[in-house]
């Protein structure tokens, strides 16, 4: 099963999918003093309730210190579980038509991607998080 990860600077969601299906998903407040340690505690709790195995991990984060965790978190606690961290640098096909690039939050790029994926374009996203954003997909 794929754990899918989104650290946002109010709210961490995680969910899982069987291929293109969601079987479980939860919220919990981002914290970004919390460590890799308590990041498992938590992720490991929630996962363990439902007895989910996971196979994958799909992750981004608007936050730089709950990203460095993660990535601790995910060598420690699931080193043997494929994983990618959606980030700049990293390859989506998503083309960012703005002058600097790097300063958009990878939960936007993410977002545009699912939505050309599942609906094509030309759509508009709206993503109602701790700020609301549109992004225009041409």
């Amino acid at each position: 099963m794929l754990l899918c990860i989104d650290i946002g600077n109010t709210q961490t969601v995680l969910a899982t999918f069987e291929r293109d299906k969601i079987v479980h998903s939860w919220r919990i407040k981002t914290d970004s003093r919390s460590t890799a340690d308590e990041l498992a505690l938590a992720f490991k709790g929630l996962l363990a309730g439902d007895s989910v195995q996971i196979t994958g991990v799909a992750a981004c984060s608007t936050v730089p210190a709950a990203l460095r965790e993660l990535r601790t978190m995910l060598t420690r606690y699931y080193g043997d579980v494929p994983a990618l961290i959606v980030e700049p640098g990293v390859r989506t096909g998503v083309q960012l038509a703005i002058d600097n690039p790097k300063e958009v939050g990878t939960d936007r790029v993410v977002n545009t991607l699912a939505a050309f994926h599942l609906y094509g374009g030309p759509a508009i996203v709206v993503d109602f998080g701790t700020s609301t954003n549109m992004d225009v997909i041409s």
